[in-house]
């Protein structure tokens, strides 16, 4: 354990030094897309935050390949090698893509590409368990098709749910997590070593997204485009197919007794599988709403708009960072919830756990439509969205001429005062000085009047 956490804290501290200078390279490349209209963020953010992590993730398996406990890691497989040349032909095509904008099927291919090259080094997944059945054997070509399928789904789940600051990269550190437990109890419960390459892909995984998160937080210095969002899920990827095609289960000895007993003692059997969707649940369930939204408004199925969930969480009242925690939370929840059942199937603590917790999330998801007003004498100590509305002056100045008997209208003295006091001088108008060098840099001043008008209003 020390040794990996070592490997994750170098691998953290790595990707968050770099980051920086990073940063700095791509607002001189010009990697600072323009502002889309479905974009929440409001000036121009340099991308190429993948350029990081990559560095990142070289530097977690250096290390690991120099420990006396994972070098065998290194020496029995050949996973860490097959992982890192898939990592760097993605990770180019993402930084490619974050300077050049590079088709949709140009990167399509280049994902299955990647795939391909980690089948042919050994990363490949060789058999599937089956309930009451066993490891059922898979041909090469089963194996190469199952093994892109499940890397291009990852990949384009984690680029798909890359919506908020923060967002993507704090989802994946925590499927990571939970992956990471379960390989590990795999590995040192049971004592199976082929579950420790899936182990350290977890722990640099979640040291790139350790080292990452304090620059891209709301509000972000910089974004990990494509380069970063490919590349974290490629890794995801890699880790499931390591523990589930690789690893032997009949050693665990679960598909024995009858056919309810095997099924239920399989279970942890198929939780790396189900573990990488876990990233998928939230963007796919957008998805499907989107598409029903899009079609049901006579427009393209791929129209973009600002319906997706983390819109809609902004519309109804959330802030920025309490969309992204609701977020984490939910994903903490199914993976978390995951990993706990495949350790207990049996025990219904869990399952009531989940449900309470459950019932959590939907009262934070509805709080703003809630809103208490706090009494008089606590009005200083809470928040002013909880503070009874104050009346304004227009409203005060007209009681207050109701009480004495005038009956001078609050329009009628504005309009008198304004004519004693002359014409006004015209505002001049500001116009924001251009993003770019200048604009949210770390080579240049801000932009001298930024437009910080929360995402989704209406003005």
């Amino acid at each position: 354990m020390r040794d990996y956490l070592l490997t994750l804290c170098v691998t953290a501290a790595v990707t968050y030094l770099l980051t920086g200078p990073v940063r700095k390279f791509a607002i001189a490349t010009g990697a600072m897309p323009e502002i889309r209209a479905r974009d929440v963020h409001r000036e121009p953010t340099p991308r190429l935050g993948g350029i990081a992590m990559f560095f990142g993730l070289c530097a977690g398996l250096l290390v690991a390949d120099n420990l006396q406990n994972l070098n065998g890691v290194f020496e029995l497989s050949n996973e860490p090698r097959a992982l890192l040349s898939g990592a760097a032909l993605i990770w180019l095509i993402g930084v490619l893509d974050d300077k050049f904008e590079i088709d949709a099927l140009i990167k399509l291919g280049a994902q299955m590409i990647a795939a391909g090259v980690m089948v042919m080094q050994g990363l490949t997944i060789l058999w599937i368990p089956v309930p009451g059945v066993g490891m059922v054997s898979l041909t090469s070509w089963q194996g190469t098709l199952l093994t892109v399928a499940l890397v291009v789904i990852t990949i384009n789940a984690v680029n798909f749910v890359d919506g908020l600051d923060g967002l993507a990269a704090g989802m994946v550190c925590i499927a990571a997590a939970a992956f990471f437990l379960y390989t590990y109890r795999l590995w040192y419960g049971y004592g199976i070593e082929a579950a420790a390459p899936a182990t350290l892909f977890a722990a640099i995984l979640m040291g790139m997204c350790v080292g990452f998160l304090p620059h891209n937080m709301h509000p972000a210095r910089i974004f990990m485009g494509d380069s970063g969002s490919m590349l974290i899920g490629l890794v995801l990827a890699a880790g499931a197919i390591s523990v589930t095609g690789q690893v032997d289960l009949d050693v665990l000895k679960i598909f024995e007794g009858s056919t309810r007993e095997a099924t239920h003692a399989a279970l942890p059997v198929f939780i790396p599988l189900f573990l990488p969707l876990t990233i998928i649940a939230i963007p796919f369930a957008d998805l499907v709403l989107a598409i029903v939204r899009r079609t049901w408004n006579g427009q393209s199925p791929f129209a973009a708009d600002r319906g997706h969930l983390h819109h809609r969480l902004l519309e109804i009242g959330h802030s920025h960072s309490r969309s992204v925690l609701i977020m984490y939370f939910w994903s903490a929840l199914i993976a978390f919830g995951v990993v706990a059942y495949s350790v207990h199937s049996a025990s219904m603590w869990i399952l009531l756990v989940v449900v309470a917790l459950s019932a959590v999330g939907l009262v934070l998801l509805l709080l703003p439509r809630f809103t208490p007003r706090a009494p008089l004498w606590a009005e200083s100590f809470v928040p002013p969205r909880y503070r009874r509305r104050q009346r304004p002056p227009q409203a005060a100045q007209a009681a207050g001429a109701a009480e004495t008997g005038e009956i001078t209208p609050v329009p009628a003295l504005a309009m008198a005062q304004e004519a004693q006091a002359g014409p006004q001088p015209v505002a001049e108008e500001r116009t924001p000085v251009p993003a770019g060098v200048n604009g949210a840099t770390a080579l240049g001043a801000r932009s001298r009047f930024p437009d910080r008008r929360k995402a989704g209003s209406r003005n």
